[in-house]
């Protein structure tokens, strides 16, 4: 029920929804002043939502910093990486990978340096309604097909969000009951939130952020005024990772 739930909050919560409420409602209404104030706050949020420079600001400020490759560990016996990267092309039998997909492409040169002897890969199926796909058991065939050595990759297919990725990992590494080191991997607008859920699971970790959305501070005059379509996407990730961050801390996820 709660991912139900989540699921449809998310769409609540999103930019657009808001302001095409306000739409709509300025079209249902017959007071002519309210209409026009509903109207103007409709056009304000759109124009807040969209502007790349305001969004960038408030990404920065959420987002977890990356490091350099020299601050981690010589080694870790296991590189955690959260899946949701990656949709399923079933009429041509392939994956599809998205942004976030950064997380394991640098789990794999992480990997490849020798900073991560195995990689564990952790998500079933994110969605509502396709529940027979699961991510972990795509992305290891994926990767045993590059070359990556089967007894090197381990995965968790039975969690459906950043809660469960941490309460099944748990099961099956068992951390508090060895001396195993941990490097977690995650977009670094996630990493807060799932930091919170692995550390409730006795996980003991360094962390590696990826796909980071707000890079270095850009003054251009088309980053400061011109509306991007992006940038209301970019709100839309944000207000839904800044309310199930909220959400988890009261129901005590992490």
């Amino acid at each position: 029920m709660f991912f139900i739930l989540s699921k449809i909050l998310h769409y609540i919560l999103a930019p657009l929804v808001w302001i095409m409420a306000l739409l709509i409602i300025s079209i249902i209404i017959k007071n002519n002043s309210r209409k026009r104030k509903l109207r103007i706050i409709a056009f304000i949020l759109l124009i807040l939502f969209t502007n790349p420079f305001i969004q960038d600001e408030f990404m920065r400020s959420w987002e977890i910093n990356a490091v350099q490759i020299s601050e981690l560990k010589e080694n870790y016996d296991y590189g955690i990486v959260l899946t949701g990267m990656i949709t399923y092309d079933s009429k041509y039998e392939r994956i599809n990978f998205l942004r976030s997909a950064d997380r394991i492409f640098q789990t794999l040169d992480l990997y490849k340096r020798g900073i991560i002897t195995k990689i564990f890969i952790t998500g079933g199926s994110g969605l509502l309604f396709d529940q027979e796909n699961k991510e972990a058991i795509l992305l290891k065939d994926y990767l045993i097909h590059i070359g990556i050595p089967e007894e090197d990759i381990l995965i968790e297919s039975e969690s459906k969000n950043t809660y469960e990725n941490a309460l099944e990992t748990a099961k099956i590494l068992k951390p508090e009951e060895n001396n195993d080191t941990y490097l977690l991997i995650t977009s670094a607008f996630h990493m807060r939130r799932a930091a919170g859920c692995f550390k409730k699971q006795g996980f003991k970790f360094d962390q590696f952020v990826t796909d980071r959305y707000a890079g270095n501070r850009k003054y251009e005059l088309h980053h400061l005024i011109v509306p991007k379509a992006g940038a209301l996407q970019r709100w839309t990730i944000l207000v839904r990772e800044v309310s199930g961050f909220i959400i988890y801390k009261i129901v005590g996820y992490r």
